[in-house]
């Protein structure tokens, strides 16, 4: 894809250009964007236009785009234009356009082809695409390409030379730092024909969820034989790796070629079969489906009571268990009378509580009761979570939900994190609402012999039950888990220390206990509960074995007290390997002298280069002096201006200001906007943000458009976004940097709707217009970088178009870039006019002046200053 960098307007910013070529909805409201099709199948070739509605909770606005298709001898093939109005509502805007014949291969032949966008005269982007003709790659058959071995290895960015590679089954998650596929099969076309590849690498792990979609890109040349490629992913650090399973599956056309299973540990296993793998339809069971829970034997109405009054804590639960089974044999009881009650036993409930709070267990409970009373046939429980129920492409949902509801039926079916199927805002195209239907349906007119049981955060879950007036009238019967005291906690960690054969000391129970009054304090809605507490007892294990064995002389003297006590010392490693001492980075001079020559080298903005300097000596006396520069002041910044006045420029600058400095390790930018921060449905935003800012780490978080996390609503997910980049710049303070930028006047909205706001940054730049004589110096100095320069007649005249824009200005002013899209559009002229002189006429002068001829097109008309008046 190319992309022209001339930004075509203030009412929008180009995001991508995609290519597909069937008109399905997959998962993520997403099309399956591909390169390479398959001529002889191929009916339409869809392009998809996207584009960041700078206009977004301000106004509707029309749109008009020119699609054109060329083919690989520059054919016009279509030209057309779709006009779409976009939303206020709508923060990303989607124009689509197809061109071909319904017959499948009719119209596309082999061959190379672009999509070209354009709005407004400017190319926004072109996309290639690529079909082939070889024959269709099908289950039973391949033209083009026989699979013979995946390998994983690990590898920094730089991958390790074949030959050298240690392929493994297992890798650990704790140091892997990118997992490299290595793909081996033969050429089939080998002394037929040359052909594109495109082959896709996905990555999913155990509970469906994608991780990764690789793409490769190749045209593979008929005099090889054999095909080997690598593609990895992961980071430079690690981190990114989780303890679990993972699915990596390569396709061809869409269609799978072979499968491999990895598993994540705390160790390295070598893999001795490296290169097997499973064809489509063999191989293990999908690792997302989650067992079910059956209870041992039937238990008697004392045992099940005994066992849930033996749990710790949740005194309300029990309570509320106790009254609900005495209404239930109440109404056995009416029933046996002969009472005529006609309505059903409604058993279908909703848990709501953080993570690790016994919501599981109670279910398990449940069906044990409903099993004692006859009310269900088994008492199981089903457990499963959005990844279990939708289905990745139209028509597959609904069989994965009939499937979990008959498995579950008998028993439970327990649906964790079941706000995730609900959907905000525009829920057509997201199957979660299917599911919901389905459920709806069962629990009206089902067969029966089934509760339903839905969990998840309280927040999440009182949205979720409110998406759907039919989730209401089902769903009356609540139970809320509250997070466990710290005493609560203690107990449960003695509790599972008895059942690992290990026990905890004095010493170490009293500085467990304080650790987790800590963590009590500190708890947010992620709060592990009994989850946090057993890990750390996990951990005290292992460091009581590590001490024992670095310690004693005579391993087999040891006694059974010896071999099973954790101490002070074995806890307290866990917590003192999680504090991350600050690394003393000696200040790079030769960074920062290029650095603020950069910054000086920028038109205007001079109070900003003053602060800038100003910090620069601060940081540097902090650091002589020995204080700490994070605690001294504030780093995190706001910018404030209209688009095209350098903010962004100067906050790559900045960020390598703070590195010189040795304020921050690694100095990189990783740019986002709300699009990337917030997700479209519940629970996930969270997710999305920690990935953005664990990115960040080392360097800055810049923040585009930072008004637009307000959103247009008080459940809106931007407010959840702005929670967790707080919580987060205070967790991590002096690791990153957030600066946040946007309009004027929204960001002075933004900064008062949270008290955390305004306290955090504490620094705040602001980048005016730039006045006629700045933008000016801006065209000169984006001519000089091509090499050109105006005559006397074409810098006279484009100082009065420049007098024009200048008078029509307001907030959306383009400023630098519009003076970019301007002298884009004079140096295409200059080409064009130097295009029809023959070579041995144009001379060097000529081909470095911009004349008056060039840039005649553009408007020098001065607007009329918009006043209000009576």
């Amino acid at each position: 894809m190319v992309q022209n960098t001339v930004n075509t307007g203030n009412k929008f910013r180009f995001k991508s250009l995609k290519v597909h070529n069937t008109n399905d909805w997959i998962l993520g409201n997403r099309k399956k964007y591909r390169q390479v099709f398959d001529a002889a199948t191929t009916r339409y070739m869809y392009v998809e236009l996207a584009i960041n509605n700078l206009e977004f909770n301000s106004a509707d606005w029309k749109i008009t785009v020119n699609f054109k298709a060329f083919d690989q001898s520059n054919k016009l093939l279509c030209d057309n234009k779709v006009e779409q109005t976009i939303p206020a509502d709508t923060d990303i805007a989607y124009i689509r356009y197809s061109w071909g014949k319904p017959e499948p291969g009719a119209y596309w032949i082999k061959g190379n082809y672009r999509w070209e966008a354009w709005v407004d005269g400017v190319m926004l982007s072109s996309a290639y695409f690529y079909t082939v003709n070889e024959g269709e790659v099908t289950a039973e058959s391949n033209p083009y390409f026989s699979l013979t071995s995946i390998k994983l290895y690990e590898s920094p960015f730089e991958t390790v030379p074949f030959g050298e590679r240690n392929y493994l089954k297992t890798f650990n998650y704790l140091t892997t730092r990118y997992m490299w596929v290595e793909i081996e099969g033969d050429n089939l076309q080998h002394n037929k024909v040359p052909w594109m590849g495109e082959f896709i690498i996905r990555i999913r792990d155990s509970s469906g969820d994608s991780i990764a979609e690789i793409y490769d890109l190749y045209n593979y040349n008929n005099t090889i034989s054999k095909v080997r490629f690598m593609r990895g992913w992961g980071s430079k650090e690690p981190g990114s790796w989780y303890e679990g399973g993972y699915v990596v599956e390569v396709s061809l056309l869409e269609k799978v070629l072979g499968t491999v299973y990895v598993n994540f540990s705390n160790e390295e296993v070598t893999d001795p079969d490296a290169g097997k793998f499973y064809l489509p339809g063999e191989g293990m069971a999908s690792s997302s489906l989650k067992t079910e829970t059956l209870p041992d034997k039937e238990l008697s109405e004392a045992e099940i009571m005994t066992e849930i009054n033996e749990m710790i804590g949740l005194a309300t639960i029990k309570k509320d268990i106790d009254d609900l089974y005495d209404y239930l044999k109440f109404v056995k009881l009416r029933q046996t009378k002969g009472f005529d009650d006609k309505e059903k036993m409604n058993l279908h409930a909703v848990f709501t509580g953080n993570p690790g709070t016994g919501k599981t267990k109670v279910a398990l409970m449940l069906g044990k009761i409903y099993r004692n009373l006859g009310i269900l046939s088994k008492g199981h429980v089903h457990e499963v979570d959005r990844a279990d129920l939708i289905g990745e492409f139209i028509g597959q949902t609904g069989p994965k939900v009939k499937d979990a509801i008959k498995k579950a039926r008998g028993g439970i079916l327990f649906i964790d994190e079941a706000y995730a199927l609900a959907r905000k805002g525009d829920t057509e195209k997201d199957y979660g609402k299917e599911v919901i239907e389905i459920i709806l349906k069962e629990m009206s007119d089902g067969k029966g012999d089934l509760a339903i049981i839905v969990a998840g955060y309280p927040d999440e879950m009182q949205y979720f039950i409110g998406s759907n007036p039919g989730l209401r009238s089902r769903f009356t019967r609540f139970f809320h888990f509250p997070d466990y005291t710290p005493s609560e906690l203690l107990q449960i960690g003695n509790y599972y220390a008895s059942k690992t054969d290990v026990d905890m000391d004095k010493d170490a129970e009293e500085y467990l206990y304080t650790r987790l009054v800590e963590a009590y304090r500190d708890r947010d809605k992620t709060f592990g509960n009994a989850r946090y507490v057993n890990s750390i007892v996990d951990e005290a294990k292992m460091n009581m074995g590590l001490r024992v064995m670095n310690e004693s002389t005579n391993i087999e003297s040891l006694d059974n007290t010896a071999l099973s006590t954790i101490t002070t010392e074995d806890i307290k490693e866990i917590f003192q390997s999680k504090q991350i001492s600050n690394v003393d980075i000696p200040p790079d001079e030769e960074l920062m002298r290029d650095s603020l020559a950069e910054l000086n080298k920028l038109i205007g903005l001079n109070e900003l280069k003053a602060d800038v300097h100003e910090m620069v000596k601060l940081v540097r006396y902090f650091r002589e002096t020995g204080k700490d520069v994070t605690r001294s002041f504030s780093l995190h910044t706001v910018f404030t201006g209209n688009p095209g006045t350098g903010k962004t420029t100067v906050a790559r600058i900045l960020a390598r200001i703070f590195r010189a400095l040795g304020v921050l390790e690694r100095g990189h930018l990783v740019e986002v906007d709300r699009e990337e921060l917030v997700a479209g449905y519940i629970g996930q935003t969270a997710i999305k943000t920690a990935e953005k800012i664990d990115a960040a780490m080392g360097g800055v978080l810049f923040i585009d458009e930072a008004y637009s996390l307000m959103g247009s609503s008080e459940n809106d997910f931007g407010k959840e976004a702005i929670e967790i980049i707080l919580k987060r710049m205070e967790d991590n303070r002096g690791k990153f940097v957030v600066i946040c930028a946007g309009y004027t006047g929204e960001m002075e909205n933004f900064l008062k709707m949270n008290p955390g706001l305004k306290s955090r940054f504490d620094r705040k730049f602001d980048f005016p217009d730039y006045s006629e004589d700045e933008l000016f110096s801006i065209a000169k100095i984006i001519l000089a970088e091509q090499e050109l320069e105006f005559d006397g007649g074409a810098a006279e005249y484009f100082r009065k178009h420049i007098a024009s824009l200048y008078s029509g200005r307001d907030k959306y002013f383009g400023n630098a870039r519009d003076i970019r899209k301007s002298i884009s559009e004079a140096v295409k002229n200059q080409n064009l006019r130097l295009a029809e002189i023959t070579k041995d006429k144009r001379t060097a002068e000529m081909i470095r002046t911009v004349t008056i001829d060039d840039v005649m097109e553009l408007d020098v008309v001065l607007k009329e200053e918009k006043r209000m008046g009576f």
